[in-house]
């Protein structure tokens, strides 16, 4: 369903596993900082509303949505963090540089999800404009961080 027609902090409770156990370490962008703040805030009071510890929630930064891949491998390489959360924003411009990042940056994430064999879930943005960044991110269209958070939890119930 496009994102025009959903919020994206709405979502389903079925296949909610207990979590309450269970590490999650997220990986947050520097880059376009307002939006990546307002996803993080997202996915953490998702996570800790579905019983997650504050003191299971790892928090690291990396510069840009480019290195979020290799953040999300240094993560899911540790034994302790069950999940994996990617959180970013590539905002259209002039050039192809948006097309090369977001493209890097999803084949990236797939990939560290098969080789650890662990949820590492795409919370990243790519949208034209900055304002529609922000409906996403906590905006009029809910926050793309509350559905990353979902989305990892249901992958540990799979």
């Amino acid at each position: 369903m496009a994102t025009a027609l959903k919020n994206l902090s709405e979502y389903s409770d079925k296949n909610l596993s207990d979590v309450s156990g269970k590490t999650f370490a997220i990986v947050v962008s520097e880059w376009n900082e307002e939006v990546t703040e307002a996803l993080y805030k997202g996915a953490k009071e998702t996570l800790l509303v579905n019983g997650v510890s504050e003191k299971n929630i790892i928090r690291k930064n990396v510069p840009g949505s480019y290195e979020l891949s290799l953040g999300a491998q240094w993560m899911a390489q540790r034994a302790d963090v069950d999940a994996v959360i990617c959180l970013g924003c590539v905002i259209q411009g002039e050039t192809k540089h948006f097309d090369f990042i977001n493209q890097a940056v999803a084949i990236g994430i797939t990939e560290v999800n098969l080789k650890f064999n662990k949820p590492v879930i795409f919370g990243v943005l790519t949208p034209d404009t900055q304002e529609q960044a922000l409906d996403r991110a906590g905006g009029k269209h809910g926050n793309k961080g509350d559905e990353a958070a979902i989305t990892a939890i249901k992958m540990l119930g799979f």
